[in-house]
């Protein structure tokens, strides 16, 4: 049936509205690159009294903060991509649809958490905890995926009644009870290795064997935290990379011989691979850029030193805290100004590389006959 067409006196109605809004889009767009330009014009002309002076020692104090953003940026990466990339291989490959669209949500609703929420509960509660049980969080950090490596390998030893009452489509429900065992058992023996290994008291032998001094506030609570917050940016796009990938290549890599991991590694990852590329690189611009879970988890302390149990300070949270009382035209001014400068433009050129990445990854899935 065909739709009823439009009578004469509203069509030139609809034809304005169809004007007005494609107006107001092309002038929302046009705004926002100028507004992007204006600002990044502000910060090389408000930067340029401070490269006209000379001197380096000036621009040697944004040493430590550069060294701060980059140990805050990497800890967050480093917690966050296996688990991000974890999660979205299985959602997108191997969990049951059914599930997929209840947990996909969820895991991207905790994008919208707040920085301030997350930097307040790392600061008062995650810290203070791990700092009580350092070597419990230790090793809570590597047995937690061993962990989850010896489910899979008891899941394939079993036998195919047990596969089927614990299908691996249904993974992400029937393993949290053994996580949660798994975390028992953990908090459990932690004490007592510290105690029979590492003479009761980690923190002291850290101190006196290797000269590392514990800060309540640290790089590992920020790579905690901030990685935490960083998740559900490169999930979401590596799940929605995986999941375009089309499913004759991965049935077609079968029918070969190749078994279903053989599919993933060999085909899925490959042929998804500029999206996942563009994902870690997203995640890692919100890594650099952000403010309160550095100010608030990080002690704000500017040094030079790659300890995970020592604090930094990062460039944005240095202009967070300095820049509202720093006077107008002096050299502390500039340096901040110049410290925006440079996170602009990493930000820029990382979402300008994600974006060129994403468009060749839409391009190879045309060629391949897939829909995107």
């Amino acid at each position: 049936m065909t739709p009823p067409r439009l009578t004469s006196s509203r069509q030139p109605l609809r034809l304005l509205q169809d004007r007005v809004a494609t107006g107001l889009i092309t002038a929302g767009g046009v705004g926002v690159l100028l507004a992007i330009l204006a600002i990044g014009v502000f910060l090389i002309w408000e930067t340029l009294p401070l490269l006209a002076i000379g001197e380096s020692l000036a621009l040697a104090k944004l040493s430590p903060l550069a060294w701060g953003t980059l140990k805050a940026a990497l800890a967050a990466l480093l917690f966050a991509i296996p688990v991000a990339l974890g999660a979205a291989i299985y959602s997108a490959l191997f969990m049951s649809a059914r599930l997929r669209t209840r947990i996909k949500p969820a895991l991207e609703m905790m994008e919208a958490i707040p920085g301030v929420v997350v930097g307040f509960i790392a600061g008062l509660i995650l810290a203070p905890w791990v700092e009580r049980h350092l070597a419990s969080a230790l090793v809570l950090m590597v047995w937690l995926p061993l962990s989850a490596g010896l489910a899979g390998l008891l899941w394939q030893l079993a036998k195919a009644r047990l596969q089927r009452r614990l299908p691996l489509s249904w993974a992400g429900l029937w393993l949290i009870p053994w996580l949660a065992l798994m975390v028992v058992i953990a908090l459990w023996l932690a004490p007592w290795m510290e105690q029979l290994w590492l003479g009761g008291d980690l923190r002291q032998l850290l101190d006196q064997r290797f000269g590392m001094d514990y800060a309540t506030r640290n790089a590992l609570i920020v790579g905690l935290a901030m990685g935490f917050a960083v998740i559900p940016s490169i999930y979401s796009l590596a799940e929605d990379a995986l999941a375009d990938v089309p499913s004759t290549l991965i049935e077609g890599a079968q029918a070969l011989g190749a078994s279903r991991w053989q599919a993933l590694w060999k085909v899925a990852l490959a042929a998804a691979g500029p999206g996942i590329f563009s994902a870690v690189m997203i995640g890692a611009g919100r890594a650099v850029g952000e403010t309160m879970i550095v100010l608030m988890a990080s002690g704000n302390t500017a040094l030079f030193s790659a300890s995970p149990f020592e604090g930094m300070r990062s460039m944005a949270a240095a202009i967070a805290i300095e820049l509202p009382e720093a006077s107008p035209g002096g050299q502390t001014y500039h340096l901040l100004i110049f410290a925006a400068l440079v996170l602009f433009i990493f930000t820029f050129l990382v979402n300008t590389l994600a974006e060129v990445v994403r468009q060749r990854l839409r391009r190879r899935y045309r060629q391949m006959g897939g829909t995107s």
